[in-house]
């Protein structure tokens, strides 16, 4: 029996679909107006639900089966704070353009502080999917005292302090999910910069057409000479170093804390990078190759570009920085390559709570 769906915001084909326990296949086949499987669905509209829909949850076909974003997150961390996990504390650090907030998880005992961010581009949101499900599944390794991979999780967190910051642009990342509708508070501006298309999946920026990872002021003037001069769906720098909320809210956190390294995560190249202008301390060579035995990732030193947040970390406390590049292939990944960046990745971090806390005095790791 066909029966009549009204979409709301938020909803996506793949998580309609899902919902109702069917594939995309069967829902466009009974809605023949929607062009493809990328389209969006705005709320309001009416779906044709083929009587192929089932009752019975059908089984996930990889680890990440539908968009992660801003409403995702919320739910992960209602959940996580009802069930008062010993050692997880969570806090709002600022809020996006948008107003939507900017969640901190912070979980361990240790006095070794890492921090882990994800999304700084919005086209790279499965990258929240990771740290989330990353972190839920460290909780409950803790909490049993199982291994994992070959690692105590729960010596871990006696060590060391967890800080994720896993969606660092909810903005970016909603409009790559589910497009632009036309009450939407930004509609002029995001329509004017994607010339009238509907497609926003490239869409690496805030949403003020401020690249996040562009923003620092670590070369940030020479990357400007070379990058967009107005805002843009992607490199643009802004009209000075942090100057978006969001920016401002991981700066004030890091002037803040006591980080002894970090890792940004995003999702070009299954690279791993580590150095900016020789600034890095020399150990960081040694820890990167650590990662990428870690993980099966390359180790390079310096990316083409500069003013990204892991240069702005070196530049500044002379700490170990890396830039994660989780995937290959084009933004935003495809459900498929959630699997293989999974299994890369749950070591690579698990390596990465391993390595000695870096806290002044630095000159011993300068030196080595």
């Amino acid at each position: 029996m066909v029966f009549t769906y009204k979409t709301t915001s938020g909803d996506t084909l793949t998580k309609v679909a899902n919902r109702f326990h069917i594939r995309i296949e069967d829902l466009l086949a009974a809605n023949k107006e929607i062009p493809s499987s990328h389209s969006y669905l705005y709320p309001g509209r009416h779906l044709l639900i083929p009587d192929n829909a089932s009752s019975t949850k059908r089984k996930k076909l990889y680890p990440c089966s539908e968009e992660y974003g801003w409403r995702e997150l919320e739910n992960d961390r209602r959940l996580l704070q009802s069930q008062t996990i010993k050692g997880l504390k969570v806090e709002q650090i600022g809020q996006s353009v948008m107003k939507k907030p900017l969640w901190l998880f912070k979980y361990g005992r240790g006095q070794k502080k890492i921090f882990l961010t994800g999304t700084w581009h919005g086209n790279e949101w499965m990258n929240s999917w990771l740290l989330m499900n990353f972190l839920k599944t460290f909780i409950k390794k803790v909490n049993t005292k199982a291994p994992w991979l070959g690692y105590s999780p729960h010596k871990l967190y006696q060590d060391a302090t967890l800080f994720i910051v896993p969606l660092v642009n909810p903005d970016g990342a909603e409009l790559v999910q589910e497009g632009l509708s036309k009450g939407h508070s930004h509609y002029e501006q995001m329509a004017a910069i994607n010339d009238g298309w509907s497609d926003f999946r490239h869409w690496s920026a805030n949403i003020n057409g401020v690249d996040l990872n562009h923003q620092w002021p670590a070369g940030w003037k020479e990357e400007a000479k070379t990058s967009p001069k107005q805002p843009w769906y992607r490199h643009y720098g802004g009209a000075s170093p942090i100057s978006e909320p969001e920016s401002k809210s991981i700066y004030l956190l890091t002037m803040k804390e006591d980080f002894s390294h970090v890792l940004a995560f995003h999702s070009q190249g299954q690279e791993i990078y580590w150095g900016y202008r020789d600034m890095e301390p020399k150990v960081c060579k040694s820890l990167a190759e650590r990662l990428a035995s870690a993980s099966s990732y390359h180790p390079v030193k310096t990316a083409a570009s500069a003013a990204g947040f892991k240069d702005w970390f070196i530049k500044e406390w002379k700490r170990p920085g890396f830039t994660i590049e989780t995937g290959i292939g084009k933004n935003p990944l495809p459900f498929d390559a959630s699997l293989e960046m999974w299994l890369n990745n749950v070591p690579l971090i698990l390596e990465s709570l391993t390595f000695p806390s870096f806290s002044p005095p630095l000159d011993k790791w300068e030196k080595e």
